[in-house]
């Protein structure tokens, strides 16, 4: 089994990346369900919300070849998780799907840290990803990372608007 760590250190924080194999999905998922539960509730997406996806499909992700996800560690404890697509073409933009952190440590620099981590580790250019219209700290993050909204967005629900981005 191969499990990369890959280190991004400050003063005030530790954040790591540690590679997840396909044994990890069950943990991934728990995380997952907790991580975007609020944001169910709010919007009612089931359809789309990561938390309300089924655990063979976050098994089957990992086993894709072109998926790298990583356990987003503070120190040594895990705090979320990010899924890189990367097909390793020129020209192809890879995408971040998706990247969450367990509520009781949202707020605090950490998907930033991990989002500079993953830039390092599969390129800085050539981004994309989408994010909820309606929340604003989260349009915040990538824009304050370099991502700049394309134009395109996807209505899911009365509430809920789609907004892609890239870099």
């Amino acid at each position: 089994m191969f499990c990369a760590f890959f280190l991004w250190e400050r003063e005030d924080m530790e954040v790591n990346l540690v590679r997840a194999n396909p044994g990890d999905a069950e943990e991934i998922h728990a995380m997952q369900v907790e991580a975007f539960q609020e944001l169910l509730v709010k919007y009612q997406d089931f359809d789309t919300n990561p938390g309300n996806e089924r655990m063979e499909k976050v098994e089957a992700r990992l086993k894709q070849d072109m998926t790298f996800y990583y356990f987003i560690c503070v120190g040594q404890q895990k705090v979320g998780a990010v899924r890189v697509v990367d097909r390793k073409e020129s020209g192809k933009n890879k995408r971040i799907s998706p990247l969450f952190i367990l509520p009781e440590f949202q707020g605090k620099g950490i998907a930033q840290k991990a989002i500079r981590l993953c830039e390092e580790l599969h390129g800085s250019g050539n981004w994309e990803l989408d994010t909820i219209l309606q929340e604003q700290k989260n349009c915040y993050l990538y824009e304050k990372m370099g991502y700049r909204q394309t134009g395109k967005m996807e209505a899911i629900n009365e509430r809920l608007t789609l907004v892609f981005y890239e870099k």
